[in-house]
């Protein structure tokens, strides 16, 4: 017999109708004139960039994720009966702060799939628990931690999936988890939302797959998590003191992981509250022996542009550090005679004139270059403090990271660059772009550190082996757009991951150097090199395992895709 999710098959198409129009009538009192605009692209028949313009607007509507359930959520959810694999499974409850909300957690779990075991930490009693609760749970009570823990001693091999009294699981989750533990290793989590006392969903957390980055700053498994209990994590469980023991038992349970956690997308759990997670502190990093560095700057005319970004330079605090400023033939006398006399042992000047080709310029540089790290800047870039480049230097020595990318920030104080998300728009787009950096962005998304598919070359530093490696910038198929991507995603075929390290904050005054791409002659070269990106990276048909399937392919706002 199957497991009846409670799902949109019930919703009617009225109920569907009527969140559409709120969600439109919403978009548009807020933004008028965008709204229309992204109407007229879609009636002429540009539907990229009409979907560019109204997927922030409705995506981010109160109304989308209740439409999202209605409409999209029935069709990507399995079909559940009963579980392929003999697996055992235990649920542990914690009731010992909200006993009054055990019941609705228990009353979900009739309908979750088989548990082979409920234990109840704290909370009511068994002859306290109310008539019209589920009667056919395997329930056992444990007055304190020590209790729990000395159950799941003899449970060697078991699945545990651990909820706070108020959470509810969703019709079907335990059947999924059981079926999806093949192969699954030692972690498995889902997504998950918050619910209110009458049953209303809301705020999704739509997570990335694993992000070993993310996860130091930020325990995003947690309370939607199965862990498999292991004789190694059983005989290192935390201790009973912990403040919040289930993320404390999924950290060590992923310490102990030989495989990374795998993620499966679908909202496992209703949860009733969420814990925020904290920033990570701005401290300057430590770094006993510096590595040499060499800053790699293009530039052509534009002179008080490059003087603030050489000044920021200087002030940086990072001492092992030269620069090679590459001249693209300009011709403005003031600019000239400020280079002739640039030349030192601190400040290199290369002569490239001709065509403005953003990855031959570069690749011609690291050929000269003396450091054992490269960091490319644009010359429209300023510095707002000392530490950025040990930020990134800090993250670039890791064995297995490749390319760092900083935060940049527009002049107004909006988030230009936050990591680079596949996808967007078919090619790449920026996270967060246009956020206000005081806010924390998607699940803190803007604030922390991690893991990204790639980052912009307006600042970003790699190992001048690991670029030399994957053989550079590709200065046939991307001149002047995508050769970041292009190069992150070489860098991680390699194993070498990109990462965004927002601690590392610029300034980005984007293309004031060399003018935009929306002339026409510009366009048909852009339109060449996305078409190219696509053709090697397939970026108009992948999922960025850090960008969630269900989050929009038309937006840089990590809003609902409708």
């Amino acid at each position: 017999m199957s497991i009846a999710p409670d799902r949109p098959q019930g919703r009617s198409w009225l109920v569907c109708a009527g969140l559409f129009l709120a969600i439109h009538c919403e978009a548009f009192l807020r933004h008028p004139r965008l709204y229309f605009t992204g109407l007229l692209w879609l009636i002429v028949g540009k539907r990229v960039r009409g979907r560019n313009l109204l997927s922030p607007l409705i995506g981010s509507s109160r109304q989308a994720y209740p439409f999202w359930v209605a409409q999209r959520e029935a069709k990507t959810w399995p079909a559940t009966g009963p579980a392929t694999a003999a697996v055992q499974i235990v649920v542990a409850i914690d009731a010992r702060h909200t006993p009054e909300l055990l019941a609705q957690t228990l009353k979900s779990l009739s309908r979750a799939g088989k548990a082979d075991a409920v234990v109840v930490v704290g909370g009511l009693s068994e002859q306290r628990l109310p008539e019209d609760g589920p009667q056919d749970l395997r329930l056992r009570w444990a007055n304190e931690l020590s209790d729990l823990y000395q159950d799941l001693l003899h449970r060697s091999g078991a699945w545990l999936v651990m909820l706070n009294s108020g959470d509810c699981l969703a019709p079907g989750a335990l059947t999924l988890v059981a079926n999806e533990v093949h192969g699954a290793g030692t972690i498995i989590y889902g997504d998950d939302d918050l619910i209110d006392r009458r049953g209303r969903r809301y705020d999704p957390h739509f997570k990335p797959d694993w992000n070993a980055e993310l996860f130091r700053h930020h325990d995003y498994l947690s309370g939607a998590a199965a862990v498999r209990l292991e004789s190694a994590l059983l005989g290192s469980l935390p201790p009973l003191g912990s403040p919040d023991w289930i993320s404390a038992l999924t950290r060590k349970a992923v310490d102990l992981a030989a495989n990374p956690p795998r993620h499966m997308h679908q909202i496992l759990v209703h949860r009733h509250v969420r814990p925020n997670p904290a920033a990570p502190p701005m401290q300057r990093p430590h770094i006993e022996t510096p590595p040499t560095v060499t800053v790699i700057i293009p530039t052509r005319n534009q002179l008080e542009l490059l003087k603030t970004c050489l000044q920021g330079l200087q002030q940086s605090n990072y001492p092992e550090l030269d620069c090679i400023i590459i001249d693209n033939g300009s011709d403005d006398p003031a600019t000239i005679a400020f280079l002739d006399k640039l030349d030192s042992p601190f400040f290199r000047v290369l002569r490239q004139p001709g065509p403005f080709n953003y990855s031959a310029l570069n690749n011609a540089a690291v050929a000269e270059a003396r450091g054992e790290f490269l960091c490319f800047l644009n010359n429209d870039v300023s510095m707002i403090g000392p530490d950025w480049l040990m930020y990134l230097i800090g993250q670039a020595r890791g064995e297995r990271v490749g390319a760092v990318g900083a935060r940049l920030l527009y002049p107004d104080g909006t988030i230009q660059h936050a990591g680079v998300v596949l996808g967007v728009g078919g090619g790449a787009g920026h996270a967060h772009r246009g956020h206000d950096p005081v806010e924390p962005g998607y699940f803190l998304r803007a604030s922390l550190p991690q893991f990204v598919s790639a980052v912009t070359g307006a600042c970003m530093v790699v190992q001048r082996e690991k670029f030399l490696a994957v053989g550079g910038f590709d200065q046939d198929c991307f001149p002047v757009a995508f050769n970041d991507v292009d190069l992150c995603l070489k860098l991680n075929a390699q194993g070498w991951q990109t990462l965004y390290e927002p601690r590392a904050e610029l300034v980005h005054h984007e293309s004031k150097s060399r003018g935009t791409d929306h002339s026409g002659e510009k366009k048909v070269r852009f339109a060449g090199e996305l078409a190219r990106l696509k053709k090697r990276w397939n970026t108009d048909r992948l999922v960025d395992p850090y960008h969630h399937p269900a989050l929009s392919r038309f937006s840089e706002q990590f809003v609902i895709g409708l």
